[in-house]
């Protein structure tokens, strides 16, 4: 194991429009953060790049006010989890496996798993690999990376962007994927877990860990799992920012039909950063689909692939 820092909990305690209170439990050597918030069928919110769990301060409110537990991890390296020192521990493996410890530690089942980014594509794989515990996705802005799609340009500089920069810019990437302003205090609290540049490992490594051709680490995995998900009839919400320039609505469209479906909602006045700009329109949109899609949950065929371990 790398250096690990922790950040205190009094540097998160004063952030904006989140006053939920975190939960820890102890994984890979490390201890993760998670908040656990309302009451009734378990909805779970993965965070990509390079936010944490605030990212969904706005989403969670509706969703909890029409019965419905929300769970919001901190992946390692982000918010209040530890953030390992060391870029290369980082991998698409751990990530999942971090948050498929955090549905098995809570027993949840029958749950909804929510991914924005490069949390999509560990919600995504979560999906494929544990149907018995997850009976619904919904993708923001995100999906399978499993080497075979060309990437925009904007998405190459911010890759290269992460390769050479120690001192990860949090603050000028959300400005650039908000359409809105986010305002001085909400960067603030983007940036409050990431007090050093030795804090900001885990944000470098997402884009490099995502694959560049169809042979490298991830790949093949996410492949399966694209695979696994387009062959059955989980229901499954896709949701897109119209003025996403990182992941242009032309992407989403091509994760969509990868997926055997099609962009369910596109949410104007939004970016790359759907539920900071457009947080309670998410979280009733998706409240509202979760009641409509429980009428038809018993009918759903599970996968019968299985996955080597």
């Amino acid at each position: 194991m790398s250096d690990v820092v922790r950040i205190p909990e009094q540097a998160l305690a004063g952030v904006p429009q989140f006053s939920f209170k975190p939960s820890y439990r102890k994984h890979d050597g490390l201890w993760l953060a998670h908040v656990d918030v309302g009451k009734g069928a378990p909805v779970i919110f993965v965070h990509g790049e390079p936010t944490w769990s605030f990212l969904w301060r706005k989403v969670i409110p509706p969703m909890a006010a029409a019965g419905f537990r929300c769970i919001a991890p901190d992946l390692p390296g982000f918010g209040r989890s530890d953030k390992p020192a060391d870029v290369s521990w980082y991998s698409y493996d751990r990530h999942t496996a971090s948050v498929a410890a955090l549905i098995a530690d809570l027993k949840l089942r029958d749950a909804t798993v929510v991914g924005h980014e490069w949390g999509a594509a560990i919600a995504l794989r979560l999906a494929a690999e544990q149907a018995e515990r997850i009976d619904r996705v919904v993708v923001l802005s995100g999906g399978l990376f499993t080497g075979h799609q060309k990437m925009t340009d904007a998405w190459m500089a911010f890759r290269q962007l992460a390769q050479r920069s120690e001192d990860f810019p949090v603050a000028f990437l959300l400005r650039a994927g908000c359409k809105l302003e986010p305002g001085r205090d909400v960067i603030a609290a983007y940036e409050a877990p990431f007090p050093r540049a030795s804090a900001k490992a885990g944000a470098r490594a997402f884009p490099l860990n995502m694959p560049s051709g169809p042979d490298s680490p991830g790949a093949r995995v996410a492949q399966r799992a694209l695979e696994t998900l387009r062959s059955e009839a989980r229901p499954k919400l896709i949701i897109w920012g119209e003025e996403d320039r990182l992941l242009p609505l032309q992407m989403g469209r091509r994760f969509a039909h990868a997926l055997g479906t099609d962009v369910d909602h596109v949410i104007a006045g939004a970016s790359h950063f759907v539920p900071e700009d457009a947080g309670p329109k998410v979280g009733a949109l998706i409240a509202e689909w979760l009641r409509s899609a429980a009428g038809g949950a018993g009918q759903r065929r599970r996968s019968l692939l299985r996955w080597a371990r």
